[in-house]
């Protein structure tokens, strides 16, 4: 009581302020304004009479609980109001003073409301507003699932959600903690609650936070893109700080002891069965009231949580996993053993890249540059004409009698040739990269050495463009050309050469007798 003193003498002594006076005797502004209206409520004036002892004082300006004046506020609407966003003890002191002008100060009002949270359950120790958080974890205890086909067993994992402020719940079985599992939980269980809280505290597990940190966790990309899309906040809870989370830890405690141990000698075929099996335990869990208090899970969802969530967006969040891929030179990076082009001039670039059932979308730098429907089965391409440069844009857009078409601009063999190479092919575009070969040639030779080349490969059947440029390169269609223009020469007129005539008509016979 030496406090009380102290603060009533510099009050009507010196006339002090209320701050002067905290920082006077070291403690709260507030408390010295409770100590003053508590003085004045008790009738006490300063200076105190000598001969009121510390006790005499204490039970003038504390009361002792029970007393028949001070009339019982409803804790329960007490309990529940406080969930409430924006609601204060002292506002509800304030409504309870204004119904019952003799009721409890302020002091008596707090103390009596710390006594009765100490006799509830560990999960309605913390106060939360409502609507505020969700928290979610998985139990440590498993669901043995049998596969009817192979008959192999497999423990499916438990997840677990919680509203603060209620302890309204939601639980079903997964086969893993993976991303894709720990996210479609998130979906089902805001499903469930029918609504969408601000906060969402997990804890420190891979498929959600990819590097804990007392101060700045980061979160895995495709966790806080489902934040994103459900606008709410994603707060680890500290590492080996389960007090952050009590109220799910409690939660979790009460799954399995309520929900799994009944089930512990259950083999279920599929995930469908088990989650069947715990929704009937899991309804009782929440609908059970708590100790010392007459209200549920469900009725506090109901009176407080369920207005104060958010609506669910207009479609439920799709998993999408996400991945880093290098843009190769082809202007294509590779995805689960398919191809999908971005535009050439991201080539050599790192992208992030993400993936749902249906679509692969490619980001740089947090614009997405690419879009394509999702390729399944044997190896493939997808590539889209805007990707690409205009060059091979035109290449890729060339027909066959456009391709002949130039060729007949270097004349008739050539246009023959690229024919004959066309159909020498078991498909006509095997055929194509042969002729733009020839065409480029054509802008290297004159046209007559081209012809005579073209010529040649028609009278050889050669259909290649490198055989085509080796007859060029080796000259061999000037060499055939000489032949064509030099007449075959014959013995030719020398005068030591005797003609027919130089034996006469009678030579032959003359010679044949002589021979004789």
């Amino acid at each position: 009581m030496r406090s009380i003193r102290e603060v009533a003498r510099l009050q009507f002594e010196f006339g002090l302020s209320q701050h002067d006076i905290a920082r006077s005797v070291n403690i709260g502004r507030t408390t010295v304004r409770e100590m003053l209206v508590r003085f004045r409520e008790a009738g006490l004036t300063w200076p105190l009479p000598s001969d009121l002892s510390d006790s005499q004082l204490e039970d003038l300006l504390y009361p002792q609980e029970g007393a028949a004046k001070f009339p019982e506020p409803d804790w329960r609407y007490v309990y529940r109001e406080l969930r409430r966003r924006g609601v204060t003890l002292r506002l509800l002191w304030q409504e309870h003073r204004e119904e019952h002008p003799d009721g409890l100060g302020y002091t008596q009002f707090c103390a009596h409301y710390r006594d009765l949270t100490r006799q509830l359950e560990v999960t309605m120790r913390q106060v939360h507003p409502a609507g505020e958080r969700m928290f979610v974890d998985y139990a440590g205890m498993t669901v043995t699932i049998v596969d009817p086909a192979s008959g192999e067993i497999r423990e499916a994992q438990v997840f677990v959600a919680t509203l603060a402020a209620s302890g309204y719940s939601y639980v079903e079985a997964t086969w893993t903690q993976s991303q894709e599992d720990f996210i479609g939980s998130h979906v089902r269980a805001l499903g469930f609650f029918d609504g969408v809280p601000r906060v969402i505290e997990p804890d420190n597990l891979k498929a959600g936070v990819t590097q804990p940190d007392y101060y700045d966790p980061e979160i895995n990309q495709s966790y806080a893109e489902f934040a994103r899309h459900y606008g709410v906040v994603i707060i680890p809870a500290r590492v080996r700080r389960p007090k952050d989370k009590a109220k799910c830890e409690r939660t979790v405690l009460l799954v399995e002891q309520g929900i799994l141990a009944p089930l512990r000698n259950h083999r279920f075929l599929g995930l469908g069965q088990a989650n069947l099996a715990m929704r009937p335990l899991l309804d009782k869990l929440n609908h059970r009231n708590f100790q010392r208090l007459e209200e549920s899970r469900h009725s506090l969802y109901l009176a407080i949580d369920k207005p104060a969530l958010r609506p669910l967006p207009d479609s439920a969040y799709e998993f999408a996993h996400w991945q880093k891929a290098r843009v190769n030179i082809d202007y294509h990076i590779e995805v689960d053993h398919h191809y999908y082009s971005v535009p050439f001039i991201h080539a050599h670039k790192e992208t992030d890249v993400r993936l749902t059932e249906r679509t692969v979308e490619v980001f740089l730098k947090g614009e997405r540059i690419a879009s394509h429907v999702r390729l399944r089965g044997p190896q493939r391409y997808a590539t889209l004409d805007e990707h690409m440069p205009s060059a091979h844009r035109r290449y890729k857009n060339r027909k066959p009698s456009q391709l002949v078409e130039e060729a007949r601009q270097i004349g008739l063999s050539s246009a023959t040739l690229a024919e004959a190479i066309l159909q020498a092919k078991a498909h006509p575009e095997q055929g194509y990269r042969t002729l733009l070969g020839i065409l480029r040639l054509g802008r290297r030779y004159p046209r007559e050495r081209m012809e005579a080349a073209a010529q040649i490969c028609l009278t050889m059947h050669i259909y290649s463009s490198k055989g085509l440029q080796l007859i060029l390169r080796n000259g061999t269609d000037r060499i055939q050309a000489q032949d064509r223009e030099t007449p075959d020469a014959g013995v030719g007129d020398h005068e030591n050469l005797r003609g027919p005539g130089y034996f006469g008509p009678d030579a032959s016979a003359s010679s044949g007798d002589r021979s004789c």
